[in-house]
């Protein structure tokens, strides 16, 4: 397809992944998304078709490295490219938003899902999709991370995974740009998943669920970013959802105004 410009996007079943889908569907992209739940991939695929894009599913374990590996070489060989890696795959265990439990009160198989499954999922996604992007000479990567990585939210381990994945795009960043492959992590704020207005919270971190961001302006603002002639000078960098929205004068569907997380959080 003259033009194509293909992402990946792992954990795109549902919540954050499906809203970034769409989101890069709106601007014509052809999206394949990465999962185990059959039928929410093709919730999301009927979703990026209806949004303008060009949509695909494979269903893929993270925690298996063989079908990681098969599943970014497969984009690759079906589309000739990958010009965009989202990764946004990720294994959080049930939390009290209310009253967090502290870490010697969680079980430590936390360790397991958020650092040995969450963390590493980006790392051999990366890892994967990395010879393509170098043989290319261009490719955008960008980790879905958390202002957890700086702030206390939800547990010390789900910090300890964010942090570990902001360091990770940095260092990544160092080893591929002078192969034109820009690696950045993205903060969104407290966002509006199903999950999260399921589950009846009213705030979490003294921030209104109501106020929360929508899935899709992470779409939206990977979109633009992956449109920036000028992206590669932001490699190995956090970036913020609402601070880009603002930066690129993105909207929310709903019309609403992002804070940035930073200001929640107090941070510079």
């Amino acid at each position: 397809m003259s033009g194509e410009r293909v992402a990946l996007v792992t954990g795109g079943s549902k919540g954050v992944g499906q809203g970034i889908a769409v989101g890069l569907a709106e601007a014509g992209w052809t999206v394949v998304v990465s999962g185990r739940d059959e039928d929410r991939l093709a919730a999301t695929v009927a979703r990026i078709d209806a949004a303008g894009g060009h949509g695909s599913a494979r269903t893929c374990r993270h925690e298996d490295d063989a079908e990681v590996a098969a599943l970014v070489g497969g984009v690759a060989a079906e589309h000739g490219r990958l010009d965009l890696l989202v990764n946004n795959v990720w294994a959080g265990p049930p939390m009290n938003h209310v009253r967090p439990d502290r870490f010697w009160e969680r079980p430590l198989s936390d360790w397991d899902s958020l650092v040995g499954l969450g963390l590493r999922a980006h790392f051999v996604a990366a890892h994967a999709a990395a010879p393509v992007l170098v043989a290319q000479g261009s490719g955008l990567v960008v980790n879905v991370s958390s202002v957890g990585a700086r702030a206390y939210l939800h547990s010390t381990l789900y910090g300890v995974a964010k942090a570990g994945l902001d360091k990770m795009t940095e260092d990544l960043a160092h080893e591929l740009s002078s192969d034109g492959v820009t690696v950045l992590s993205l903060w969104p704020g407290l966002v509006r998943t199903e999950q999260l207005l399921a589950s009846g919270v009213e705030s979490i971190a003294g921030v209104p669920v109501a106020d929360a961001e929508t899935p899709e302006l992470q779409g939206r603002v990977v979109a633009a970013l992956a449109a920036d002639p000028a992206v590669h000078e932001r490699t190995g960098t956090v970036v913020v959802t609402a601070e880009l929205a603002a930066e690129y004068g993105i909207a929310e569907p709903d019309g609403g105004v992002p804070v940035s997380p930073r200001v929640m959080f107090g941070l510079a």
